[in-house]
């Protein structure tokens, strides 16, 4: 069956906040009924997140592998077993980085690299230590940062809620033209390879499947969805999303507590008759 016209080729949703309720959990039978529809109609669907591509994968158990997945807000790209693109921050950026971080103590780091995620012993919170346990499913722990032998793709930091926007700033000044920093919400920083987001990965995978971005569709309620909300043609903001993600995105939609993402889809790809 070829896809209706009124439906996306494909569909990119972020994980926190979006997809998955704040338990980390969601509807797997009613996306299951959801994906079958889909792929009747030759559309895609891309996991795009912030977080480790370890981490997101066990989210869709069995069928990761009939997915893709922009990891690590873009700097890890997968088209179902194939691996599209991953990216390679300059040991420069990655020792200034670090240098920063640990002169500052209020900051957690860990590397993510290609293989493994990275944390310093004794550096980090214990805040630190349980968000890690959650969000980094491969996690080494090591005595040196900078003698981490790894691809680095990027640098996921925590700092304090309400001083976000400052060190974001510190960081645009003092790591101007190595990293750009990216805020996910709740004083998570990402540390991105400049013009290295959601994006431009999404941009790899519409190149490889020969798809225009105004065919596809984007859900997002961060700070790093916004370049993949304004990319794609159709875009969503969760109603729990601030007002500058509403802004960048065409509609808003219910919030990931209503299930807003399978809402829309079963919207977009309904129940057709046989």
């Amino acid at each position: 069956m070829e896809n209706n016209l009124n439906s996306p080729r494909v569909v990119a949703v972020d994980m926190d906040g979006t997809f998955v309720h704040s338990d980390n959990t969601y509807d797997q039978e009613r996306f299951g009924r959801i994906l079958k529809r889909m792929k009747k109609q030759n559309a895609k669907f891309v996991v795009a997140s912030g977080n480790q591509y370890y981490q997101i994968r066990g989210f869709f158990p069995g069928i990761d592998e009939s997915l893709a997945f922009v990891a690590e807000n873009g700097a890890f790209v997968k088209d179902e077993k194939e691996m599209v693109f991953a990216a390679d921050m300059s040991r420069v950026a990655v020792e200034k980085t670090v240098e920063i971080c640990l002169a500052n103590p209020e900051i957690d780091l860990i590397l993510c690299g290609l293989n493994s995620a990275y944390c310093q012993r004794d550096t980090v919170s214990q805040e630190f230590l349980d968000f890690a346990s959650i969000y980094y499913h491969r996690l080494i722990w090591v005595d040196d940062l900078k003698a981490v032998d790894d691809q680095i793709l990027k640098i996921a930091l925590m700092v304090p809620e309400e001083r976000t926007t400052e060190f974001c700033t510190q960081f645009e000044h003092e790591l101007k033209g190595f990293v750009e920093p990216t805020a996910g919400g709740h004083g998570s920083i990402d540390l991105i390879i400049p013009g290295c987001h959601k994006a431009s990965g999404l941009k790899r995978l519409f190149e490889r499947w020969q798809v225009d971005p105004k065919e596809c569709a984007a859900f997002g309620d961060g700070g790093n969805d916004i370049e993949m909300l304004t990319y794609c043609g159709l875009s969503y903001a969760m109603a729990n999303a601030p007002e500058e993600v509403k802004q960048a995105a065409c509609y808003s939609c219910p919030s990931n507590e209503e299930d807003g993402v399978l809402e829309i889809l079963d919207q977009l790809y309904p129940e057709m008759e046989e």
